[in-house]
């Protein structure tokens, strides 16, 4: 109460400035369309399938929970065929994407073409190991991501080639016709070997994509597990501009 009553103090508290509160300054994003409807489409139908073969294909090679044989084993090999062609039909538009989508669709975005985006798999995998705190300015599939997800579709089309073969052992068309050679040239246990460990390949590869996905999420805060569903993120002016697949003339484009 004494200093309050002091002058000189209170002549101070009228004269000396207040600090301002500090208040961190929210940066600006804009609505960037990325994911076009086609990557949308074929990324859901491709992890639908994925699950469904995975559960049908465990089922057919080890039954488990109900006893095998009969209805049920049928039934569960004709789910298991319908999610190949599906898996197949899928694959076959995301082909015919590379060529005809946008730049964070098309070939180029996949495979390293550029001495940049070698570097960059190797930025990117210092990141994930934790001897980077950087990760490389990307508004799409970083290349890392991207060249894992060649190899998935490596594995995917391994994992038909060698199914609709085993197919065939069955008489069924068009494995016996089309794919029994397979069977012929290295036979049918080494095929059903291929079959299952190319399975638990792209299990693991579908794994680390979501922990991946979550993860950059959480570090860029610009919509990217939205942005599957919607097409689009929310990225700054900085990250448009100097992103490597970005570019003053996206700005254009800026929702």
């Amino acid at each position: 109460m004494t200093a309050l009553a002091d002058p000189a103090l209170a002549e101070r508290a009228l004269v000396e400035p207040v600090a301002p509160a500090h208040h961190p300054v929210v940066e600006e994003r804009f609505r960037l369309y990325i994911w076009q409807l086609p990557v949308r489409l074929t990324h859901w139908v491709t992890a639908g399938c994925i699950v469904v073969l995975s559960l049908t294909g465990g089922y057919i090679a080890d039954p488990f929970l109900i006893p095998p044989g009969g209805a049920v084993m049928t039934t569960v090999r004709q789910v298991h065929m319908l999610a190949a062609y599906a898996l197949l039909g899928s694959g076959l538009l995301r082909v015919v994407w590379l060529l005809a989508g946008n730049r964070f669709a098309r070939w180029s975005a996949f495979f390293p073409v550029t001495r940049v985006q070698l570097i960059e798999i190797f930025r990117q995998a210092a990141f994930y190991a934790f001897i980077r705190k950087e990760i490389p300015r990307i508004l799409g599939h970083n290349q890392l991501a991207a060249s894992a997800y060649v190899l998935l579709w490596a594995l995917l089309l391994l994992e038909t080639v060698s199914g609709f073969a085993l197919d065939g052992l069955l008489g069924s068309e068009p494995g016996a016709t089309g794919f029994g050679w397979l069977i012929g040239v290295v036979g049918p246990q080494l095929v059903r070997l291929v079959h299952h460990l190319a399975m638990w390949g792209i299990l693991a590869i579908s794994l680390f994509h979501v922990y991946s996905c979550v993860l950059v999420d959480h570090l860029e805060k610009n919509g990217l597990l939205s942005s599957i569903f919607s097409g689009f993120k929310y990225v700054s002016h900085e990250e448009i501009v100097e992103a490597r697949d970005g570019g003053p003339e996206l700005l254009e484009r800026i929702q």
